[in-house]
């Protein structure tokens, strides 16, 4: 009765680890076999950089995940007075009638993101000093600093690219006479915007945003569709098989019994996106540099008008003389 009984629990136990060792392996594996669906998530970025977005190279760390180039632009004054808002508006164009491929290989249109690095002591302006025209031009979009105590480092998004191609930020210039550790002059900006999922994941797995390619060299002996979606594509170089596996999404442009080398394409590209960054320039300007050249150019126009008026005069003398 003993023995049986010892057998039982034996077994409860035995079903109870596999169970729990199935459910880890599920969980571990989720992230490869059923990738999130990222679009252009600049918070990514916080965790390959939690220190700063921005690399000793100047490269910003978005160019980690997101591969191809894209252009980005940044519109801002050449100029501001202290403690004033005014717009940024950065730019990120592309194709609207272009769509990616999510993580669970279905398409839709492209999202995007952005990095925005202010000088020191810039900062989102608060809701109460935006003008409710420029409020209008904002909309929804929500500012999240980069860090808790950096108030000068924004990301947004992800956000509907058919929406916002432009991305407005309203920035309140810091105020020198209130703050001893600003002082006027140039300061750089740098910017960094994506647009579309990458193609690397923070852990440096692939997503399947890419084009993927043989593993070896040999003839294509089968191809299989998984029940979870994509590709498996059995090459035989002779000595041995290779099973190369392709996630759900790319369009395989490769049949059974073709031959192919290590390195040749499987599938097609179905990036459409990609990753730029801008670096621009503004000014803390003065109000008294201002005022002060205003007084001199005015000072110059009075100068030569007296000179004038004065030419004139001596003209008007001159000329009475010569008649008497």
């Amino acid at each position: 009765m003993k023995l049986a009984m010892g057998q039982l629990v034996r077994s409860a136990i035995a079903k109870i680890m596999v169970v729990a060792i199935a459910t880890f392996a599920v969980l571990l594996a989720s992230d490869l076999a059923l990738p999130q669906s990222a679009a252009a998530y600049p918070f990514w970025a916080q965790q390959t950089a939690p220190e700063t977005p921005r690399e000793a190279t100047g490269r910003i760390v978005c160019a980690n995940c997101h591969l191809a180039e894209k252009p980005a632009e940044i519109e801002i004054p050449q100029a501001v007075l202290p403690d004033t808002v005014f717009e940024a508006v950065v730019k990120i164009p592309y194709d609207l009638e272009s769509q990616e491929i999510y993580g669970d290989g279905s398409k839709g249109g492209l999202q995007v993101g952005a990095v925005l690095m202010l000088p020191d002591g810039f900062k989102i302006a608060p809701t109460d000093r935006i003008p409710e025209e420029m409020q209008e031009k904002v909309g929804g979009v929500y500012f999240q600093q980069y860090r808790e105590d950096q108030e000068n480092v924004y990301i947004v998004g992800p956000l509907p690219g058919d929406q916002y191609q432009e991305v407005v930020f309203p920035i309140l210039s810091p105020d020198p006479s209130k703050d001893k550790n600003i002082h006027f002059g140039k300061y750089s900006v740098h910017l960094g915007a994506n647009r579309g999922r990458g193609q690397v994941y923070p852990t440096g797995a692939l997503s399947n945003n890419n084009l993927f390619k043989a593993s070896a060299t040999g003839t294509i002996t089968a191809i299989s569709e998984p029940e979870a979606g994509g590709y498996e594509v059995t090459i035989d170089n002779g000595d041995d098989r290779v099973i190369d596996t392709i996630p759900a999404g790319p369009e395989l442009i490769v049949a059974q019994g073709e031959q192919i080398a290590a390195g040749d394409a499987l599938t097609n590209d179905p990036n459409v996106g990609g990753f730029g960054q801008k670096d621009t320039e503004v000014v803390l300007q003065s109000p008294a540099r201002i005022a002060g050249m205003i007084a001199f150019a005015a000072g110059i126009m009075l100068c030569q008008i007296l000179l004038v008026i004065k030419k004139k005069q001596v003209e008007t003398v001159q000329a009475a003389e010569m008649n008497f």
